[in-house]
C-alpha cells in the first residue's frame, strides 16, 4: 500500500510520455484517446497525494518528484496539443512565451536560492492547475480556446508570481505552502494550518 502513491506518480510519467508519442504516431481518435488519458493522468496527480498523507509518507523528497513529474506531464502534453493544433499555438505565442517564462523564472529564482526545485503546492496552482487541464483539453478538441485560455493565462501568471512571492518570502526550502500568507507565517517562526486531506 505505500508504493501506491510513487507507482501513481510514476504513470503519470508514463502517461504524458505515451501521449506525445501517440500525437506524434498521428494515430486514429487521437484526441479522444488523448483526453481519456490526461484524465487518467489528472485523477493521478489528485490521489497520489491524497494517499500519501494518509498513509504518512508525504515527505519532501516525495512532493518534489511530484512536482517534477507534474512538470513533464503537463509539457508532454502541452506539445502533443502544439503538434495537433500549430496555428493556435503560433496565434497565442507572445502569451505563451510570457506564461512559460514566468514558470521558468520561479524555477530559477527556487533554484538559486535553495538549490532544489519548487514543491509549493499552493492553493492557487490546484486551481491553475485545474484550469490548464482543461484548456488543453478544449484546445486539443477545438484547435482553438479563447475565453477559457485567457482566463488560464492569467491565473497562470498570478499563481507564478505568488509562487515567486512565497520563495522570496522562505527562509529555508519548504513543500506544501498554501499562500504567501502561509509563507510569511512560517518566516516569523509560526505554524501554519495544513489540511490533512490536500495540503498536509
Amino acid at each position: 500500500m505505500n508504493k501506491l502513491p510513487i507507482a501513481l506518480i510514476y504513470s503519470r510519467l508514463v502517461i504524458g510520455i505515451l501521449i506525445l508519442i501517440l500525437s506524434i504516431a498521428g494515430i486514429e481518435n487521437f484526441r479522444i484517446i488523448a483526453i481519456v488519458l490526461i484524465s487518467i493522468g489528472l485523477l493521478t496527480d489528485i490521489f497520489d497525494g491524497i494517499i500519501a498523507r494518509q498513509l504518512n509518507i508525504s515527505t519532501p523528497k516525495f512532493r518534489r518528484l511530484d512536482s517534477a513529474i507534474d512538470q513533464v506531464f503537463f509539457i508532454s502534453f502541452a506539445f502533443a496539443a502544439y503538434l495537433q493544433c500549430p496555428d493556435f499555438f503560433r496565434a497565442n505565442s507572445v502569451k505563451l512565451i510570457f506564461l512559460f517564462g514566468s514558470e521558468g523564472l520561479a524555477y530559477l529564482i527556487c533554484f538559486l536560492k535553495f538549490k532544489k526545485e519548487i514543491a509549493t503546492h499552493s492553493i492557487g496552482s490546484k486551481i491553475w492547475a485545474l484550469l490548464l487541464f482543461a484548456t488543453l483539453v478544449e484546445i486539443l478538441w477545438r484547435c482553438q480556446s479563447d475565453t477559457l485560455f485567457n482566463i488560464c493565462f492569467w491565473v497562470g501568471i498570478v499563481t507564478r508570481f505568488e509562487i515567486v512571492a512565497i520563495i522570496l518570502t522562505l527562509k529555508q526550502w519548504t513543500s506544501d505552502v498554501p499562500s504567501v500568507y502561509h509563507s510569511w507565517q512560517l518566516r516569523q517562526g509560526k505554524e501554519i494550518r495544513r489540511h490533512k486531506m490536500f495540503n498536509g
